[in-house]
């Protein structure tokens, strides 16, 4: 009998969401390979081949599936920059995932957005996405699908050690809300992808409910037993322009594609959900509550 070789997915950027991805196929017969700037920087995963790149020649034999996360900047897509010819010509290729970012639309005071709206990206990081996106999108046959992310939390990447550390702020801007999204639906979304290919595809990503940032981080104390931080007007913030900019872009994003077309049910559709799982997932040891007694 001939032994079928294993599906084997690419993770051109193996961080924090394709960590997940790899995480919910461990076990399911899968090769998977994850690149990164430095190998010997990147805390293993069991099961998954960690390749430097840029550095380390890239092989493409076998594989059927990629996902990439990798930043566009100024120059433009680093991937497509290096292989964009190669990526046209592998024969092999069943799916190709490209996640991008609901910054693409810009800023919509406070309206909703899905994946018809036309793309108006009101910041640098956004107008290279987009600029990103119709690169990719030029490639001719590739099965291509973009994946719109927003705001990515999960554990490791919730509120709660800033809470902890005294230095939270609930940063108010009337009016504004945020769209955000779990690391572990995104994994799902992906995954129900992978079974449900759509060549050409483009969905949002992000959960039922676009919220004000000083609730979320208002229920995350809550969570922890913490005094809910005090309210800082926006204008008074003192914030990065980087941060500002995020402030920049108000809208509420539709979610309606991956539950229709992916069959997709959100395991934590709204952020009250969301932060409990991070809460339980989280070690918080870790944390010293900040009214503690140093050694404590």
């Amino acid at each position: 009998m001939t032994q079928q070789t294993p599906p084997t997915l690419l993770c051109l950027g193996f961080g924090y969401t394709a960590r997940a991805l790899a995480g919910s196929l461990a076990g399911a017969g899968w090769r998977i390979i994850g690149t990164t700037r430095d190998v010997a920087e990147t805390p293993p995963v069991e099961g998954v081949e960690l390749l430097s790149w840029p550095g380390e020649e890239m092989s493409f034999d076998g594989v059927t599936h990629i996902l990439v996360s990798i930043a566009p900047s100024e120059q433009g897509d680093p991937v497509l920059n290096a292989m964009a010819a190669r990526l046209a010509n592998l024969s092999t290729l069943a799916w190709v995932g490209y996640l991008s970012t609901t910054a693409v639309y810009g800023d919509h005071g406070g309206g909703w957005v899905d994946e018809t709206t036309p793309l108006t990206p009101s910041s640098p990081r956004g107008d290279w996405r987009a600029r990103a996106e119709a690169a990719w999108q030029a490639i001719p046959g590739l099965p291509l699908h973009i994946f719109r992310l927003a705001g990515i939390y999960g554990p490791g990447r919730g509120p709660f050690a800033k809470l902890m550390s005294g230095k939270a702020r609930r940063i108010v801007k009337p009016g504004q809300v945020f769209s955000r999204i779990h690391v572990e639906d995104i994994a799902q979304v992906l995954l129900a992808s992978f079974d449900r290919p759509n060549q050409g595809a483009v969905y949002n990503v992000c959960d039922d409910e676009p919220a004000p940032p000083q609730d979320v981080l208002g229920y995350a104390a809550e969570l922890l037993g913490l005094p809910v931080p005090a309210e800082v007007p926006f204008d008074e913030a003192g914030m990065s322009p980087m941060a500002r900019s995020f402030y920049g872009e108000n809208k509420r994003v539709r979610n309606d594609r991956i539950k229709a077309e992916l069959g997709v049910r959100l395991l934590y559709p709204e952020y009250r959900s969301g932060l409990k799982a991070v809460l339980a997932a989280e070690d918080m040891d870790r944390f010293v509550p900040p009214e503690a007694p140093p050694g404590v």
